[in-house]
């Protein structure tokens, strides 16, 4: 195992799912140190499993929450107690497999040349990727695009990033918001509002089906009407300080 950072953490949320949780641990543990787990209030013997491993891994932290909150508020919950350890960076990543951890140096590399940025994952899709999430990728990355005034963000969506703890956590506590599945678009986009560099790194994304151990807690109906919600809402607070973000634009 590398060394451990004193600045950069690998963090994930997780949520009932199953192997795969270890499987991306792993991968990120050879990556990576250190690698923190929030355990989302799982109910399928995850959470107990990581804290065995985690007993006799220096490199690897587990929280937990004592029930189901959604990402946004899982990954607040690690990112108030990375900045309690005197961290200063995270790379977020999701526990399903879908991200690439042998990028993670990459990333991490990217940050540490740009600590004031974001450091975005852009999507490489295979023919694992549903049709329909793929459309559905485009159309919010569109309004995403326009709530920030297409400034150069390549994809709102995908949740292999790295961010600057402190501006991120200030963002956070100021909403009642970005605590579910909204937490990848909308941090972005407030983010940018306050002037916040994006960089964008390519990286392969595949979808798992259910009999590879793939776990999906995306609903369709809900979620998409919960999207529609949060893009009127950035809509309005685009509104609001448009002649702030034209003038900067301008200059």
């Amino acid at each position: 195992m590398r060394e451990a950072s004193a600045s950069h953490l690998v963090l994930i949320p997780s949520y009932n799912t199953g192997e795969k949780l270890f499987e991306t641990v792993a991968a990120a543990r050879a990556a990576w140190t250190p690698v923190w787990v929030v355990i989302d209030g799982s109910t399928d013997g995850t959470g107990e499993r990581l804290e065995a491993i985690a007993r006799h891994d220096p490199g690897l932290r587990m929280l937990r929450l004592d029930r189901n909150r959604g990402k946004g508020a899982a990954i607040l919950h690690g990112l108030r107690a990375a900045v309690a350890a005197g961290y200063s960076h995270a790379l977020i990543m999701d526990a399903d497999g879908q991200h690439p951890a042998e990028r993670i140096g990459e990333f991490m590399a990217r940050s540490m040349r740009a600590p004031g940025a974001m450091v975005l994952g852009v999507p490489l899709f295979d023919a694992s990727a549903p049709r329909e999430r793929i459309i559905g990728r485009k159309i919010s990355n569109f309004w995403a695009n326009v709530e920030t005034l297409f400034a150069g963000i390549g994809d709102l969506l995908f949740g292999m990033r790295v961010y600057p703890l402190a501006p991120l956590l200030e963002v956070m506590e100021a909403s009642r918001f970005m605590r579910g599945f909204d937490f990848d678009t909308e941090t972005v986009v407030r983010l940018s509002w306050r002037g916040m560099p994006a960089l964008s790194v390519p990286a392969a994304v595949r979808y798992f089906r259910a009999e590879e151990g793939g776990v999906s807690h995306y609903r369709y109906g809900r979620d998409n009407v919960l999207l529609v919600g949060m893009h009127l809402r950035l809509l309005a607070g685009l509104l609001l300080r448009l002649p702030h973000l034209l003038w900067r634009r301008l200059r």
